[in-house]
């Protein structure tokens, strides 16, 4: 039994290992097919597909983000005689942390399920051995566009967002008598410039997270049907981790 569970501890690490090394040789191949960049034409379709058909949801999770963090703060800010910080307080929060985070979460969940099941769906089909065949490379054709869309699109959807929660926020501030213009004149004295620049860096770090792991993921599928849906759900898994990893080292980097 102890034999079995240091062999089981072992395997996992090599396939940790061996998926990190992949992974590292995508990032490469993807770096070095750069310099030849995609046909605009595909990747402004990427960007439609990816990132304005996400508005809707985008627009949703942040109404009511804004909407509950207000709710939240503006009952104990009223209650210290704080009310005139509201704005500035959530408008912070959303920019700088809930805006990029959520915004990255939803992205990885509807595009990067997309982007996986669409690659995983040619990989098993072989249209991508297809795509070597007329020596056309894979990681050009495929990958390139979809992460200069999700790091294009994604800040966008964060701006979007972060505009969106904060009418939501002002939405609930206008039913504790906070009128609008103590609302905007709290985000005009609390906002600065690197709070809603940072959240935009973390959107594009986020943007190509999302693209490069759900085509790692799509590229490495097998197994036909089955393994296109477990290419998938490990795609969106891993890439939510990923991005609460990366935005806890982007938040010390960037408001220390």
């Amino acid at each position: 039994m102890i034999i079995r569970f240091f062999e089981r501890i072992g395997s996992y690490v090599i396939n940790c290992m061996e998926t990190l090394g992949q992974f590292t040789i995508l990032v490469g191949n993807t770096v070095m097919q750069l310099r030849y960049m995609p046909r605009i034409r595909h990747v402004f379709q990427q960007m439609s597909h990816l990132g304005v058909d996400t508005l809707p949801i985008i627009a949703l999770t942040m109404l009511f983000t804004g909407m509950v963090l207000t709710l939240q703060t503006a009952t104990e800010f009223i209650r210290l005689g704080a009310q005139s910080t509201v704005g500035g307080i959530v408008t912070i929060a959303v920019g700088r942390e809930l805006g990029p985070v959520l915004a990255g979460v939803v992205t990885a969940g509807r595009v990067g399920a997309a982007i996986t099941a669409e690659i995983s769906t040619m990989k098993v089909t072989e249209q991508i051995d297809a795509l070597k065949v007329m020596a056309t490379n894979p990681v050009g054709y495929l990958v390139v566009p979809r992460l200069i869309a999700c790091m294009l699109m994604l800040p966008l959807l964060v701006v979007f967002g972060d505009v969106i929660g904060s009418i939501g926020g002002w939405m609930v501030a206008n039913y504790y008598d906070i009128d609008i213009y103590m609302y905007i004149n709290s985000i005009d004295t609390f906002v600065e410039p690197h709070d809603v620049v940072g959240g935009l860096i973390k959107a594009v770090v986020f943007g190509a997270i999302i693209a490069i792991v759900g085509c790692y993921y799509g590229l490495n599928a097998q197994n036909g049907a089955e393994g296109v849906g477990k290419a998938t759900t490990r795609s969106v898994v891993v890439s939510i981790i990923v991005i609460f990893f990366s935005n806890c080292l982007l938040s010390m980097v960037l408001y220390r």
